[in-house]
């Protein structure tokens, strides 16, 4: 489907109401992404003749394996001899290596419609690229603006083999149905959708209290609804743009809906400088004395935290994704996941909407711990285990679900990358093939919940890609005259 444009030229549209956007009235056909006509149904499939990685903290590589799937399940691993042959479609994985549908643990599908956009003044440090650039781009976005810049990049997920995103939105001036938008293009292409509004002070206290209920509603829509697609945790923007009032209202939200927080801590050294002067307290030890922090509550970047407060995360649980593109994009420094893992903190990956391309920003953190810590031989397992077991810990906290591994019983997301290795393949090398050789490498075929979404580098989905381009285009030229 395309959606209509929704709101005036200045992006400033109340949009529909919370009803209209999550509505728990709405029929299964409505809500259910195998009603969607652009889901593919799920298949009773068979991958066969190429090597397995699992994924996970026990990564295993299978050869002379196939992998069966019934129902959107994995129904069994094991040699070819002992699979069944009949009444099934096979999927041939010769040159290809199997792998987990990636995971991507924070991202921003806003950003989208500002590719290539250079209207902005030149930011010197990480406060002059929000106030240039972000702050001015998320307040002219319309709902319109929103589903667009959600379903592109989804679609470019689908490509990239990325199959779980857990997203991050800000539109103060198109709050109510912004997250509904988010949601429809997820049940659209069939990925699983993490959901969260940026609750902020900086656009005033009715902007706040309409990010409080947004992320009310769609938490409600997506356990109602949502099936094991779409879940919704508490977004807030960071420590430096809320009030206690207003942490305190979404630390309480949380708690009575039995959710997480998804929320920016210590990005940049000004942040810290920020808590440390209003509020006598360093970044996580305030967002600690809040009721922000546990394990159900994502930490993004925690690039500028010490080592207290790396021991605080490590006590309450909290998850941290670092983002190494972005915080290099942004001057703002390198986080020490190596420190991080070695106090027992959970550290995923997440790109911070710089791309997709999940094996991308793998390499990217790997050359950015080399160059942290000054020791190239430092940072390989913090690197790989951030994306193969942080990934997929932080989401089975979220969902519930064993994603981002290959394991009988657990979800049939899987992806087949053309990979024909020139040295041996095992246990032993496989996360090394996959940093230096798979990431360059063309995903071929996307599976979610036992849907082929993409097979033979083309898109399944019923979808038409060069109309969603075109309107795009036509949204983004609109934006960038507002901006």
């Amino acid at each position: 489907m395309v959606e209509k444009n929704e709101g005036p030229a200045n992006g400033r549209t109340s949009g529909p109401t919370l009803a209209r956007g999550f509505c728990p009235r709405a029929s299964a056909a409505e809500i259910d992404p195998q009603a969607k006509p652009g889901a593919p149904a799920a298949e009773r499939l068979l991958v066969v003749n190429g090597p397995i990685f699992t994924g996970g903290e026990d990564f295993a590589l299978l050869d002379g394996h196939g992998l069966l799937i019934e129902a959107g399940r994995i129904a069994k691993i094991a040699p070819l001899r002992e699979l069944p042959s009949q009444d099934l479609r096979r999927i041939d994985a010769r040159g290809k290596l199997v792998m987990p549908g990636l995971i991507n643990a924070h991202m921003h599908f806003y950003s989208t419609l500002v590719r290539g956009l250079g209207k902005a003044a030149p930011a010197h440090d990480f406060n002059g690229v929000l106030r240039n650039f972000w702050w001015r781009l998320d307040r002219t976005l319309t709902l319109e603006d929103t589903y667009y810049s959600a379903l592109l990049m989804m679609l470019a997920a689908v490509r990239r083999g990325t199959t779980t995103l857990v997203d991050h939105h800000a539109s103060p001036g198109a709050i109510a149905g912004s997250l509904e938008r988010i949601a429809r293009a997820g049940m659209e292409t069939s990925l699983r959708i993490g959901l969260a509004y940026e609750i902020s002070d900086r656009d005033g206290p009715q902007a706040a209290a309409a990010g409080l209920a947004e992320n009310a509603a769609a938490v409600r829509f997506c356990r109602e609804q949502g099936g094991e697609h779409l879940r919704g945790l508490i977004g807030l923007h960071a420590s430096f743009t809320l009030s206690d009032e207003t942490l305190a209202r979404a630390a309480a939200m949380a708690a009575d809906l039995g959710v997480g927080c998804h929320i920016h801590a210590a990005e940049a050294a000004s942040d810290q400088e920020d808590c440390v002067a209003r509020h006598g307290l360093r970044v996580v030890e305030r967002l600690r004395h809040r009721g922000i922090l546990g394990p159900k509550t994502i930490a993004a970047h925690a690039v500028e935290v010490d080592r207290a407060e790396i021991e605080t995360l490590a006590a309450s649980g909290t998850m941290v994704v670092h983002n190494p593109q972005s915080n290099l994009n942004n001057a703002v420094g390198i986080a020490d996941i190596v420190a991080m893992r070695a106090a027992g903190v959970l550290v995923g990956l997440g790109t911070d909407a710089m791309t997709v391309d999940m094996l991308e920003e793998l390499r990217v953190a790997l050359w950015a711990q080399h160059y942290g810590r000054s020791d190239p031989a430092q940072g390989f397992m913090e690197a790989t285990g951030a994306l193969f077991s942080g990934n997929p810990a932080i989401a089975e906290r979220i969902w519930g679900l064993p994603l981002g591994r290959l394991r009988e019983g657990g979800p049939a997301d899987v992806i087949l990358v053309d990979y024909d290795p020139p040295t041996p393949l095992d246990a032993g090398s496989v996360l090394g093939h996959i940093v230096f050789g798979v990431s360059q490498s063309a995903v071929d075929t996307t599976i979610v919940a036992g849907r082929v979404l993409m097979e033979n580098k083309t898109l399944t989905l019923d979808i038409d890609e060069e109309r969603v381009a075109a309107r795009s285009r036509e949204l983004a030229a609109a934006l960038w005259r507002r901006f």
